[in-house]
């Protein structure tokens, strides 16, 4: 187990610089996940940390030490790649095996330790194999046995289960939890999947263009979005988000000129700024359009969830999800009526993203941007 400090790390190509300055500590033993969109830094930023990628600027320490000049072998690291990166001619004993050989251990050693990775990943049956012979998700597995047998103070995911099918990707996420409860190696794990990193992560780090927009546990970050882009980005569905602005007696004005009443002290104190307001799907619920101060909207399609099901419906050209917690009957083309608990909004600046007014502080403590 190793600590990481990531400090004002930056990346150019060439003019182009594509991660900012990048500040972050993890601890020792911790799981991190990396969340963002394709492009924004992500990967990147952690083929730094491996060393297979020259830093721009800013310092990377592994365990106390910086390692800027030193080579990815050097680094105590291991990692497990999208495309699982194993040698075809190769069986699965040899391929787990490979570094160990390369290392120049012994070959009773390197048995045995095969032995302790293969029963630890259900591998047993396989080490006879070579990779074609094997599924997607035993490929994973052995490419996650090849850098356990390093016995590393660091893990690396680069998004390993992108390839894998939905009941696979599930079934190789608790295998990867339940393999950091037993390593308890410091984890970086990249992602582009909100269900992942919500599942795997002691913290999440979220990802923009470069730069981090927000880091925190996955209820945190769920529930207390910090800017506007984290709110629609984390969340199936996405926080529904409407631009406008808060008139002279403290409710939010819709572009459309439709009205929402605010929490008193969230109104007064931003009467006159244009804010964009958040509601995730579970802070509304539907109602008779006819309902004094119902927003009208129409229903577009339910999309049922097993356990829960969400209506999505238009409202003035946008859509906004409603999640449904009866058994309510709608058809395509529906007017509902929307009302939203006034304390589980979010307040955003529409010129920052930055978020002025959470749940958590609705009523209380109130942040201006």
């Amino acid at each position: 187990m190793a600590p990481i400090s990531i400090r004002d790390v930056k990346k150019s190509y060439g003019k182009t610089p594509v991660v900012h300055g990048v500040d972050l500590e993890i601890e020792s033993g911790e799981f991190i996940v990396i969340l963002g969109p394709s492009g924004c830094g992500k990967s990147t930023l952690l083929r730094m940390v491996a060393g297979l990628e020259e830093i721009s600027g800013g310092e990377i320490a592994i365990d106390g030490r910086v390692v800027n000049q030193m080579e990815p072998r050097q680094r105590g690291c291991a990692m497990v790649f999208q495309n699982y990166a194993l040698y075809p001619h190769m069986t699965v004993a040899d391929n787990i095996g490979y570094a160990l050989k390369v290392a120049g251990v012994s070959k009773a050693e390197r048995s045995r330790r095969i032995g302790e990775v293969a029963k630890a990943l259900s591998l047993e049956p396989f080490l006879a194999r070579r990779p074609m012979a094997l599924s997607g998700g035993q490929r994973q597995r052995v490419a996650m046995g090849r850098a356990m047998i390093r016995e590393p103070k660091v893990f690396l995911f680069d998004e390993p289960l992108s390839n894998l099918d939905a009941k696979l990707r599930i079934a190789m996420r608790a295998e990867i939890r339940r393999l950091h409860r037993r390593l308890g190696a410091t984890s970086i794990f990249v992602t582009h999947d909100q269900n992942e990193a919500m599942t795997l992560a002691d913290r999440i780090i979220v990802m923009n263009a470069g730069k981090v927009e927000q880091v925190g546990t996955p209820e945190d970050v769920y529930n207390f979005p910090r800017t506007r882009f984290v709110a629609g980005f984390v969340g199936t569905p996405a926080m529904n988000l409407l631009e406008g602005r808060v008139n002279e007696d403290g409710a939010f004005v819709y572009d459309q000129g439709r009205i929402v009443d605010l929490p008193q002290d969230a109104g007064q104190a931003f009467a006159g700024q244009r804010v964009v307001l958040g509601v995730r799907a579970e802070a509304a619920r539907l109602v008779s359009p006819e309902a004094q101060g119902a927003l009208v909207a129409t229903a577009d399609f339910i999309e049922e969830l097993g356990a829960s099901r969400v209506v999505h419906a238009d409202f003035d050209g946008l859509p906004f999800a409603v999640a449904l917690t009866d058994s309510v009957r709608l058809k395509p083309g529906d007017r509902v009526g929307i009302v939203i608990d006034p304390h589980r909004m979010h307040l955003y600046s529409a010129e920052t993203g930055a978020a002025i007014l959470t749940p958590a502080l609705a009523g209380t403590n109130l942040a201006h941007a």
